[in-house]
């Protein structure tokens, strides 16, 4: 079950599980977008996908999800963050939106899922966050603080079901050429009154890959924390960024 994902890293993380031999729930909160997203990707892989049209930020939408299938032996969390925006300009609303969707809800739909994982003694359970965890980014400090919050709050339940064969880990995505990524470009561009792709160069020779991250690459890292060869890694932060962050830890 892949939350979030009729685009970007989420559709990336569907694809790759379907390429690897799982049935694959897509979601995105339009039916129609879904259904051709699972057509595309069934025909791709061969796999059985199955689109679900929910909001996972609500309760319906988490449980519609978890009951569009019998058992879910992987759950990939995921959701769009709050947009770019200074922090002055956060209000408690936003506040509450942004603690819901990034943490609140994939910590319920855990809490759906896990007690079946532990009961069939095998799990996967990856939280897509970001790498704004680890080196905070200026205009996403709702994104930052709502991800790292959820990070510390599964990184003690990980510990707790490891014995039974399951594992919770988060994958910290830094710059892919997506969707999310474009919108923050043209943020910063109309902020500095410049074309968005001298922000996208500025970006990229920032970066010791020189250059952005494809999808299909996180994908694939997401269907190895998912497989059985990952079985004794749990609890951690896999971050990928091209070299951007400057630490060792």
């Amino acid at each position: 079950m892949v939350c979030a994902s009729t685009a970007g890293l989420g559709r990336a993380c569907a694809t790759e599980l379907a390429r690897a031999g799982c049935t694959v729930v897509v979601n995105g909160r339009d039916q129609s977008r879904a259904d051709r997203v699972a057509e595309e990707i069934q025909r791709e892989t061969g796999a059985r996908v199955i689109a679900v049209a929910a909001d996972v930020s609500t309760h319906d939408g988490q449980d519609a999800l978890v009951a569009s299938v019998g058992e879910v032996d992987i759950l990939v969390n995921n959701n769009a963050g709050p947009p770019f925006r200074d922090f002055r300009e956060v209000d408690y609303d936003a506040v509450l939106r942004g603690v819901t969707a990034n943490m609140a809800a994939p910590i319920r739909l855990v809490q759906l899922v896990i007690d079946g994982m532990v009961d069939r003694r095998f799990g996967r359970i990856v939280n897509i966050t970001s790498s704004s965890v680890k080196m905070p980014i200026a205009g996403l400090d709702l994104s930052s603080g709502a991800r790292a919050g959820l990070t510390g709050f599964l990184g003690g339940v990980a510990r707790s079901v490891a014995h039974a064969g399951v594992t919770i880990n988060f994958l910290l995505p830094g710059s892919f050429d997506t969707r999310r990524l474009h919108a923050g470009q043209d943020a910063t561009a109309q902020r500095l009154g410049i074309d968005r792709e001298e922000v996208a160069e500025r970006a990229r020779a920032a970066i010791p890959a020189q250059r952005f991250g494809d999808p299909s690459e996180f994908g694939a890292a997401c269907a190895f924390l998912c497989s059985a060869q990952a079985g004794y890694l749990t609890g951690q932060s896999l971050l990928i960024d091209g070299g951007a962050y400057p630490g060792i830890l």
